[in-house]
C-alpha cells in the first residue's frame, strides 16, 4: 500500500469543531462517574436543565454520547442516564520501549480493539515508523469508513532523551543517535495525517491509571512506573501534572545512595533493567521478561531478590516525594505480571514502617491496575484527553 492509500486511511473527527469548557467538563465526568442523567450533571455543573439538554443532544447527535439503560423503581418517569459512547471516538498509541514497542487502538470507553507487540535488540528508527506505519496500515484497513473517520489522532509515548539509552558501538551507534534529531510529528506525517501527540513513557502510564485504573480514586497521587526504567508521574487535582517543561514526575532521576555510598539514580537500582542483567549473568535469556502473554513463574529465583531491593528503594523514594508535596497515595504498577506487582506493593508497605517519618503524613501505598499495557494505552488516551476532555491544572502549567 502507498503512502496516498494510507492517508485515505486518516480519520477526521479531530478536524472537528473545538470542544467549548462545557462540553468537556460533562464528558470529564462522564467518564470518570459512569452514566448520569441529565438533571444530575446540570446539578454537578451549576448549569440549568435546558443548557444541559442542548449540550447532551448535539453530543448525541454526533455520536459522542449514547443513552444507557432507564433506570426504574421511583416515582415518575424512568431515569435514562447518558453515557460515553466508545465506539464514538478511538485513538492509536504506540509505546517505545528499550526492548518492545507496542501499537493498539483505543475506544472511547478504555477498552483495547486491536493491538501489535514488536521485539528488538534497540528500538532504532527504521524499526520503530516501519512497525508504526504497517500497523496503523493494518489497524485502519480492519476499520469501516465511519470508524475510520471517528480516529482523532496517534499518542506516542516515549522515554525522555531516548538517544541515551544505548551501549552500541559503530555504525549502530550513530544510528541510535539520530534519535537526538527525530522529530516523531514529522516521521508520522510522511505516511498519515493524523495528528501526533508525543509524551513521556512513564507519564503516559500514569495517564492510563488515571483514566481507567485505581487511579481514580484519589485526588493527587505520586506514580512510579517499573519498565526497564523506573519512570513516573505526578496526579494533582484528578489531573496528571505535566510541568512547565513537560517533565514533572521524572521519579527514575531522584537521587539514592549505592552500597559503597556513591551517589546514584532510582533507574540504578529500581528497574527491570537489574533483573535482566542479572539473567544474563547466569546465562538465562532475558527475552521472556518482554514477551506477551507475561509468565515469569520459571524465575522465581531471581525475581524475589529483585523485588526485595526495588521495595527498599521505592519505600525510600515514596517518603521523599512525599516531603514535597504531602500525596495522599502513591501508586505502583510496572511491566510485569500481577503477582509480581501485588509482591512488591506488600514489601514496600512493609519497608515503609521501618523508615524514618518524622515530619510526614505517610501516605498509602497502593498497586496499579493497568500493568504491561498502561503505556500504550496512556499514549492512546493523550489525543481524546487532549481534544475532549478537561485539564484541570491547565492554567498551573501555563503560568
Amino acid at each position: 500500500m502507498d503512502v496516498n492509500q494510507i492517508r485515505g486511511l486518516s480519520g477526521g473527527v479531530n478536524q472537528g469543531r473545538v470542544r467549548n469548557h462545557n462540553e468537556r467538563l460533562l464528558l470529564s465526568i462522564l467518564q470518570r462517574h459512569g452514566g448520569l442523567p441529565g438533571v444530575v450533571l446540570a446539578r454537578r455543573m451549576g448549569l440549568s436543565p435546558p443548557a444541559i439538554s442542548t449540550i447532551l443532544r448535539n453530543l448525541e447527535g454526533e455520536g459522542i454520547l449514547r443513552r444507557g439503560e432507564p433506570t426504574r423503581g421511583k416515582i415518575g418517569k424512568p431515569s435514562i442516564p447518558m453515557e460515553l459512547n466508545p465506539d464514538g471516538i478511538l485513538s492509536l498509541g504506540l509505546k517505545v520501549g528499550r526492548r518492545s514497542a507496542d501499537l493498539l487502538l483505543l475506544d472511547f470507553g478504555g477498552a483495547v480493539r486491536a493491538q501489535f507487540h514488536t521485539t528488538y535488540d534497540y528500538p532504532l528508527p527504521d524499526t520503530i515508523f516501519g512497525f508504526l506505519e504497517q500497523g496503523l496500515t493494518d489497524i485502519m484497513q480492519s476499520l469501516d469508513a465511519d470508524t475510520q473517520s471517528r480516529v482523532c489522532g496517534i499518542g506516542i509515548a516515549a522515554p525522555f532523551e531516548l538517544w541515551k539509552w544505548n551501549n552500541l558501538t559503530g555504525i549502530a551507534a550513530e544510528r541510535f543517535q539520530s534519535w537526538k534529531d527525530i522529530d516523531f510529528a514529522e516521521q508520522v506525517a510522511q505516511f498519515s495525517d493524523l495528528p501526533v501527540f508525543m509524551l513521556n513513557d512513564a507519564t503516559a502510564a500514569c495517564q492510563a491509571e488515571l483514566l481507567y485504573g485505581h487511579g481514580k480514586e484519589f485526588r493527587d497521587y505520586a506514580y512510579f512506573f517499573i519498565g526497564s526504567f523506573v519512570g513516573g508521574g505526578i496526579v494533582l487535582n484528578h489531573t496528571v501534572f505535566g510541568g512547565n517543561q513537560g517533565n514533572a514526575g521524572a521519579l527514575g532521576s531522584m537521587r539514592t545512595t549505592g552500597p559503597l555510598g556513591e551517589s546514584q539514580q532510582l533507574i540504578d537500582v529500581a528497574s527491570l533493567h537489574l533483573l535482566e542483567a542479572r539473567l544474563i549473568e547466569v546465562g538465562l535469556n532475558p527475552d521472556l521478561l518482554w514477551r506477551l502473554p507475561q509468565d515469569w513463574s520459571t524465575l522465581t529465583r531471581y525475581v524475589d531478590p529483585w523485588i526485595g531491593q526495588t521495595a527498599q528503594e521505592l519505600a525510600k523514594a515514596s517518603l521523599s516525594v512525599c516531603s514535597v508535596f504531602d500525596f495522599e497515595a502513591i501508586v505502583i504498577d510496572g511491566a510485569f505480571p500481577h503477582e509480581v506487582r501485588e509482591e512488591l506493593v506488600k514489601r514496600v508497605r512493609r519497608y515503609l514502617v521501618n523508615q524514618d517519618t518524622r515530619g510526614l503524613i505517610v501516605p498509602k501505598i497502593e498497586a496499579g491496575s493497568i500493568g504491561v499495557n498502561a503505556r500504550e494505552i496512556g499514549a492512546a488516551s493523550s489525543p481524546i484527553f487532549s481534544q475532549f476532555l478537561l485539564d484541570a491544572n491547565a492554567g498551573l502549567s501555563a503560568m
